[in-house]
């Protein structure tokens, strides 16, 4: 045991010596900052983690934590619970918002730095139950419907599996009888699942878990190279999209397939962009025999950008909406080689028909077909606030009936959702011209259709945003965009879910929400001193796209560029 105890204080040791070697990009004192803001956000995300254990989204039958003394505590006093699972959040956001000092100012912290607080901060989430939401019920039960030889996009959880099923019993109600909304690929993973779990709530769950850690992987992993394709500090790139507190909360502690979406995508993205920069070996030439190292350099950039054009169609069979991600790819592919109209149907031909090349194989392979195509608009039925063009048509329809004058809201959100989808179109298209035209860089095309896609969507839930801000991310540097971005991820992250995945009486909320801000309130106080709260003694410089002191083991990213030859290869 004391040897045990010795070889974990020297790794601790390890871990901090690294932390304040020389050559780290911040000072002693700035990095003791960072390290207490990194426990402090630690701590936040222990309180949630204990919190979800009566505050989070339980199953309804084969709960672990049921008649276990200790663990079984939180469900008993659900207002303590909801207390803490708020109070957690809060703590986490704020030292989100802290941590920036350390990644937008003259002297960033390092990747390995943001990289040890990214996984210090997921690490208690890992092991709590989901929170904020009960989709993941849904998945377990659409991979069971499938697993039985039934048809997800046909039956739903109860008239597929029983309304006394494991599985349908933690569906909410609303979902129960609707069939999955998801692409193949995503229900084919859950079929495997399925098949290993069998009836296990629990395994299955945290097995999905392991689906959302990969896809969190591959954001990690393209995330930095994104940035430095676009002249974005890596750093601030990964603390404003991986490290933001929506990915903490929606994505692994509410176990959405979201990760595994925009992991393939970004990553996908990635690879194909590699394939553009070397566009001009891909261009027709005359016949020649390579031999050796002159052949595989000659074939590599077509391998990259088939590899990325795979991985971004792969992402699409999860959900559709990262299929954009081939129409800038696309764009930046015929620029590359002229931007001519013989160019813009040869690279948009090509591509599209791999992207239908994969979705038909992953409709093959798995069985499932292309039913998935006419379940889309599943979600419909739910009526967001958080939808512009929803909550217009719901605005207007209560006031045709405070004016006497009937409830037409049906109506006017059929006209409303097609005027966003009609405005969705027309941007989408703008931008894929002008990526064309060499005026705007793909990934900052991609990050903005997102981004016009969630905002005009019928439906609009919190893990949404993250569409737009991880791409956005590598690419927007201005303070505004960051301001704003920040703001909404505050005012989201904190405010958007209703409560989690339980029901909560209002006043539970109420005295949930006073008893957080108190407790906030103190912790601020008492930490007033040792922790960053209050405004730097030097002044910080803003990171607008021009590269900062290089971080540790990383170089310092290239100017950005949308000119055409930003793809061209380096001399």
């Amino acid at each position: 045991m004391a040897t045990r105890l010795q070889s974990l204080s020297s790794a601790v040791a390890r871990w901090h010596a690294d932390e304040v070697a020389i050559g780290s990009p911040l000072k002693a004192d700035e990095v003791a900052l960072m390290r207490r803001t990194r426990v402090f956000g630690a701590t936040g995300t222990v309180l949630m983690a204990i919190g979800a254990l009566g505050a989070g989204a339980r199953p309804v039958v084969q709960d672990p934590t049921f008649g276990v003394r200790l663990l079984n505590l939180p469900s008993r006093i659900q207002t303590v619970s909801l207390t803490m699972t708020t109070t957690g959040a809060v703590i986490m956001a704020l030292a989100w918002l802290m941590l920036g000092r350390f990644a937008l100012g003259p002297r960033r912290m390092s990747r390995s730095q943001i990289d040890r607080t990214l996984l210090l901060w997921a690490l208690p989430l890992l092991i709590a139950p989901p929170m904020y939401s009960k989709d993941v019920y849904s998945y377990l039960a659409q991979s069971a419907i499938a697993r039985n030889g039934l048809d997800p996009y046909v039956v739903g959880p109860a008239p597929g599996l029983g309304l006394d099923h494991v599985f349908t019993l933690s569906v909410p109600s609303l979902w129960r009888d609707t069939p999955a909304p998801y692409g193949p690929l995503f229900l084919w993973i859950g079929r495997g699942i399925s098949e290993l779990t069998g009836d296990d709530i629990v395994f299955a769950v945290l097995l999905h878990r392991l689906v959302v850690l990969l896809g969190v992987g591959l954001i990690v992993w393209a995330t930095p190279r994104l940035a430095r394709r676009c002249g974005v500090a890596e750093v601030s790139a990964l603390w404003l999209g991986p490290c933001n507190p929506l990915l903490f909360m929606h994505l692994v502690a509410g176990i959405h397939n979201e990760a595994l979406m925009l992991g393939l995508m970004l990553a996908g993205t990635e690879f194909a962009l590699r394939g553009v920069q070397a566009a001009g070996r891909l261009l027709p030439r005359p016949l020649r025999r390579p031999h050796g190292r002159d052949e595989w350099a000659q074939w590599m950039p077509m391998a990259m950008l088939l590899l990325g054009t795979v991985l971004i169609a792969l992402s699409s069979q999860v959900k559709l909406p990262s299929l954009l991600a081939v129409g800038f790819v696309a764009m930046a592919l015929a620029c590359r080689w002229g931007g001519t109209v013989k160019a813009f149907f040869l690279a948009g031909g090509s591509l599209a028909a791999v992207s239908v090349a994969v979705m038909a194989l992953v409709g093959w392979a798995s069985g499932l077909g292309f039913g998935w195509l006419f379940t889309l608009g599943t979600a419909n039925v739910v009526r967001s606030w958080m939808s512009p063009p929803t909550l217009v048509a719901l605005g207007t329809g209560q006031v045709g009936i405070l004016l006497g004058l009937g409830d037409h809201t049906t109506a006017i959100l059929g006209l409303t959702r097609a005027i966003g989808v009609i405005i969705i179109a027309i941007l989408v298209t703008w931008l894929l011209l002008a990526v064309l035209r060499g005026r705007l860089n793909p990934v900052g095309g991609l990050g903005v259709a997102l981004g016009a896609t969630v905002l005009l969507f019928p439906v609009v839930q919190p893990w949404y945003l993250l569409w737009a801000i991880i791409p956005l991310a590598t690419w927007a540097s201005r303070p505004g965009f960051r301001g704003t971005t920040i703001v909404l991820s505050l005012v989201v992250g904190i405010f958007g879910p209703t409560a989690n995945g339980d029901r909560f009486a209002l006043f539970q909320i109420v005295d949930a929400t006073g008893a957080s801000a108190i407790i906030v309130a103190l912790l601020i106080a008492f930490t007033y001193r040792r922790l960053p709260w209050r405004p730097p003694l030097e002044p910080e410089v803003a990171d607008v796209g021009r590269p900062g002191p290089p971080s540790a083991g990383s170089n310092p990213p290239p100017p950005p560029t949308a000119r055409p030859d930003a793809y061209a290869e380096s001399p």
